[in-house]
């Protein structure tokens, strides 16, 4: 049985927002992003692919089709398959987000 301690796996990057692959398989993709405060993940989309934010730390500025909203710790935010999204650590403090892709666009 696959598993991780999602904890060990939390690592940051100075130069930009470190993304770390926990599970990657055809159906879907779960990662960890880590974000420094000022970092961020510009906005993008994907076709046929939905992606879920979740905060396991800190505070984000969201953006998904157009709206921004912050999210702290314990939230979790929908970007549908096609449209923009993206997120900001505008905090001073590090932000820990789980990210879940599926289906997954790597696949293939």
């Amino acid at each position: 049985m696959p598993f991780v301690n999602v904890a060990e796996k939390v690592g940051f990057r100075p130069e930009k927002l470190s993304k770390v692959s926990l599970f990657d398989v055809p159906q879907l993709f779960l990662d960890v992003y880590c974000l420094e405060p000022g970092q961020s993940q510009k906005p993008h989309a994907h076709e046929g692919a939905a992606k879920i934010y979740y905060v396991l730390s800190g505070e984000g500025t969201f953006l998904v089709d157009g709206e921004e909203r912050v999210l702290g710790t314990g939230y979790a935010v929908l970007a549908p398959a096609g449209e923009d999204h993206g997120v900001r650590n505008h905090a001073e403090e590090r932000l820990t987000l789980l990210v879940m892709m599926a289906p997954n666009p790597n696949a293939g």
